[in-house]
């Protein structure tokens, strides 16, 4: 069902069921406001689908549902298939990393009564949409004896909030002669974290308040810092949006919406032929580097160990296994807005309400850093998505040179096996507060189903 408003056409069961789907997907995000906090989501309902430790496993048969995780920041699932694994898989990939502000390792110090913590913006943010809203701080402390210390301050309601200070509009004439890119600059985007001095305490006492606070809260001193992830978000719930409560307004739509429609895809989907895949990756946002990035061998290793388990332990077999994949890179796309329609080639844009969003290619420009999938393998998803009625429609990133973006697609291209950008249209995206319909996360869900149990 091509580029059709998925609202026009629903049946009241329909449309209870993507109300049901949206709040199982709105306690997802707002609990899981980090990528470790993602994982443990994950994980949660993972197990209570009988999924099990893949490490711990001695053999594989038809319908075993395993997992592994990576450095507590990626999530691999599989439920296996009939054939086997170096026939192939199915497999939904999708990033858990959102734009955000994080602690520099030195935060801490004191200006003027004031104590407040430096920060380094993380991926892609128009600083001045980060000042002057409720923040909130979650993340890890590490000590030098490995003790590992969970940091969750801003979302309970016993709990103060933070955020950033920006200047009273009588006095910012100046300021607003600046261009949007320097209204605020990086290295401004500083946390206030009290104003209280601690007694009796000459040099720095607002700032030693703040360390007695922690102590007592959390037992870490301020060198602990240096050894510490800790990661400044928006504070509050994940939100419904419009009076017709048709969206949902929260921060990380961007992958979270397709990481939790792609993970209940495999949770809720049935034995296939081929065995499914959830991957669940970090660091996107920043080029998906490192350990826990797309880049990572962390997904060969995985395959690999399930080849072994079938008795498939060759480097040729682990290569035929990926080459001979499907995978859907789910990922965002920029929904059309009509009050930024300029943007847009609008015959090639994606649309809130009409579903899952393939993009053939991503990239900038001359499609730099993109995919560009096989017409063959559009095809045939285009075969499944109509086979199971499921609405979708087909977007670019925004008009010809206007700019662009990229996903993980291209780096799972690279093993030869077939790819295609399929998600979610999103508002906002990149804000504290990004937009998308409760119409297409239910309808992604079922893309995503539809195209594992294919």
């Amino acid at each position: 069902m091509y580029a059709k408003n998925i609202w026009k056409d629903a049946s009241e069961e329909k449309m209870q069921a993507i109300m049901d789907f949206s709040e199982g997907y709105k306690k997802f995000i707002t609990k899981g406001k980090t990528e470790r906090l993602c994982v443990q989501e994950a994980l949660e309902l993972a197990k209570a689908k009988g999924y099990q430790d893949l490490s711990k496993v001695k053999t594989l048969k038809v319908g075993d549902k395993v997992y592994l995780t990576n450095m507590n920041k990626n999530l691999v699932l599989f439920q296996i298939g009939k054939k086997p694994v170096v026939e192939g898989l199915r497999v939904l990939g999708a990033h858990i990393d959102s734009p955000r502000l994080d602690l520099k390792q030195n935060p801490l110090y004191e200006k003027n009564d004031f104590a407040l913590l430096d920060t380094h913006y993380y991926g892609g943010v128009k600083k001045y949409q980060w000042v002057t809203i409720p923040l909130a701080i979650y993340g890890v402390v590490v000590k030098k004896d490995g003790t590992l210390i969970n940091v969750a301050i801003g979302d309970d309601e016993n709990d103060p909030v933070l955020g950033i200070s920006d200047l009273l509009i009588h006095l910012a004439s100046e300021q607003l002669q600046k261009t949007a890119a320097k209204v605020i600059e990086g290295e401004d985007l500083d946390v206030t974290f009290g104003s209280i001095p601690l007694k009796d305490t000459e040099k720095d006492a607002v700032k030693a308040n703040i360390l007695k606070i922690l102590k007592d809260k959390y037992n870490f001193e301020e060198e602990d810092f240096l050894s510490a992830e800790l990661e400044v978000v928006p504070a509050g719930k994940a939100r419904d949006y419009g009076l017709d409560r048709s969206m949902i307004a929260g921060y990380g739509h961007d992958d979270r919406v397709c990481a939790y429609t792609s993970l209940m895809a495999l949770l809720d989907s049935k034995p296939s032929d081929y065995t499914s895949c959830c991957i669940l990756v970090d660091k996107e946002e920043v080029g998906s580097i490192g350990a826990t990035g797309a880049q990572s061998v962390f997904f060969e290793n995985a395959i690999l160990d399930l080849l072994t388990l079938q008795n498939n332990t060759s480097l040729k077999d682990l290569r035929l296994a990926l080459a001979r994949t499907k995978m859907l890179s789910s990922d965002v796309s920029a929904g059309f807005d009509p009050l930024f329609a300029g943007v847009n080639d609008a015959k090639n844009a994606a649309y809130l309400g009409r579903g899952i969003v393939f993009n053939k290619y991503t990239g900038s420009r001359g499609k730099s850093g993109s995919n560009d999938a096989n017409p063959e393998y559009i095809g045939w998803v285009r075969m499944v998505m109509d086979k199971k009625d499921i609405h979708f429609q087909t977007a670019e990133l925004g008009k010809v040179d206007q700019g662009g973006g990229g996903t993980i697609a291209y780096i799972l291209g690279n093993y030869n096996m077939n790819v295609l950008d399929a998600g979610i249209a999103v508002l906002n995206m990149h804000a504290p507060m990004e937009i998308v319909s409760k119409a297409d996360v239910y309808e992604a869900y079922k893309a995503y189903q539809a195209f594992l149990e294919e």
